[in-house]
């Protein structure tokens, strides 16, 4: 049996109601999906710890702490299985500035299902699309 991989992710929130969705880079796993900023936490970190590390890497913002939004466990093709933990972020500073993905655009979370979303957040996109998350409405 594999060991989970704790991972933690952003939905950044603008006062627009939109989100962000990016791209993965053509060179990783899962060339060209669709997912949110993040990434596996590191030893010793908590998750928010983990998360604003990675949006600080992948985007150059600092985040205010989020509030969870969801968890779930998420097991690929490959075996490999992800403990995700999804965080809403609705306050950060900095110029956003795209230093790892293929792409990011700030979409209404009704238009998840028109983007090939990576695996491990199918679930939560599809019900985010549907409204089920009252504060991002």
């Amino acid at each position: 049996m594999s060991r989970s991989i704790e991972v933690a992710v952003a939905v950044l929130l603008r006062e627009d109601r939109q989100i962000l969705l990016c791209q993965r880079s053509p060179r990783k796993s899962y060339p060209l999906q669709w997912e949110f900023p993040g990434g596996k936490l590191e030893s010793g970190e908590t998750p928010m710890e983990a998360l604003k590390r990675e949006l600080s890497e992948e985007l150059a913002i600092v985040a205010t702490d989020g509030t969870i939004l969801h968890q779930q466990t998420s097991v690929y093709p490959g075996g490999e299985i992800f403990s995700m933990h999804y965080y809403l972020i609705e306050e950060w500073s900095g110029a956003m500035v795209n230093m790892d993905f293929a792409d990011i655009r700030w979409i209404a979370p009704s238009d998840l299902p028109a983007y090939n979303i990576l695996i491990g957040n199918r679930e939560f996109c599809a019900m985010l699309a549907t409204g089920g998350f009252p504060a991002l409405v």
